[in-house]
């Protein structure tokens, strides 16, 4: 025979809802954190925020009536034993038209080197007029002892950016390239073994 369960008083009510609300607000901010950098990225790449470049799938339709500077910047991130530079520093560029630009890199250490490109356009407010149709900046590269390569950026301004108010003020644009040294395990073989000869 089971015996009833003691009816609960208002006050012990009271503190399970608060322990339950309690926990329900953990795991959400918990949830939260782990989807905070996906969504942070898609906001950027969405609006352009930070300098953030869009992703493009085929050439603009139409052909605007400005040209733009267009800035070449290539950096490479602390240990990372590659040369990198654009093959031109700067460009006019007509909104709307499609261009391609290259950039060397060479690996000049004796071993393989996996790296990843972080990518942006200054001012901020262009980047969300800055389509990239093929860029290496979408995958990690890797170059082999002493191998050089020649990695293209295809690219157009969008002719919209010609409504907006604040780019009307605004004459060129700087697309800026950082690469760093992979930090998937594995992706460097040795790395801790030996400093690579520059």
């Amino acid at each position: 025979m089971t015996t009833p369960l003691a009816p609960t008083s208002p006050h012990q009510r009271r503190h399970r809802t608060v322990a339950l609300a309690v926990v329900s607000v953990v795991a959400g901010m918990a949830g939260l954190s782990f989807a905070a950098a996906p969504l942070y990225q898609m906001f950027c790449r969405v609006t352009g925020y930070g300098g953030t470049t869009q992703v493009a799938t085929q050439a603009s339709a139409t052909l605007g009536e400005r040209s733009l500077t267009v800035r070449f910047d290539a950096n490479v991130g602390k240990g990372l034993p590659w040369s990198f530079e654009p093959e031109i520093p700067v460009l006019k560029a007509r909104t709307g038209e499609t261009q391609t630009v290259y950039f060397r890199v060479k690996n000049n250490s004796d071993r393989e080197w996996t790296a990843s490109a972080v990518y942006n356009v200054a001012p901020d407010q262009s980047g969300i007029y800055f389509n990239k149709i093929s860029c290496f900046c979408f995958n990690e590269q890797t170059l082999g002892p002493g191998e050089s390569a020649e990695w293209p950026v295809v690219f157009y301004l969008d002719p919209t950016l010609e409504k907006d108010e604040v780019m009307a003020r605004v004459d060129g644009v700087t697309l800026s390239y950082t690469f760093f040294a992979s930090k998937k395990p594995g992706a460097q073989a040795d790395a801790g073994a030996s400093q690579p000869k520059l």
